[in-house]
């Protein structure tokens, strides 16, 4: 009697416990993306309040930008505590937010913030984010007050760490 009461306990705790991952896993999903204008965007790309930045350009399209996401996610997880914010700024089409941005975030779960960039005018904005930057992806910009990098070019892990430690 008391193992056939312990196994019932047992099987409803499970039961319970994915229950909750369930919910927990649904309540996560997200269902819209912020769009910015580049005017809308500045702020983000000159905040000057004691965090550093990592500010990564990208778009689901683009397959480097893909590959490199998981370590801006490791980042994102293993810095989140230290005064450092992950933003992954997506330049997919506006017209793909639903059926291709948004979907793409779910099923990779995403965790960093992520907003569109919605801005036509990318001859302005592009050199007004770095003077270098020819508008290729991926691109990465790391900042904070005392220093301010861009990289136009794709980051394993331990090379993204690597600068984000020289900004620190």
């Amino acid at each position: 009697m008391v193992k056939k009461c312990f196994y019932s306990f047992l099987f409803l705790g499970l039961l319970f416990s994915c229950k909750d991952k369930e919910v927990k896993e649904v309540s996560q999903k997200v269902t819209s993306v912020k769009s910015y204008t580049y005017n809308e965007l500045k702020p983000l790309l000159e905040k000057n309040d004691g965090k550093t930045y990592v500010v990564n350009f990208w778009a689901t399209w683009c397959a480097p930008c893909v590959k490199e996401l998981p370590a801006f996610e490791k980042l994102n997880q293993e810095y989140a505590t230290k005064n450092v914010e992950v933003i992954l700024v997506s330049l997919d089409f506006p017209k793909q937010i639903d059926k291709r941005l948004i979907p793409f975030i779910n099923k990779n779960n995403l965790q960093s913030k992520v907003v569109l960039l919605n801005d036509v005018n990318e001859d302005v904005w592009i050199k007004a984010i770095d003077t270098t930057w020819s508008g290729a992806l991926p691109a990465t910009l790391i900042y904070n007050a005392k220093s301010r990098k861009f990289y136009e070019e794709s980051f394993d892990y331990e090379k993204l760490e690597t600068e984000l430690q020289s900004v620190l």
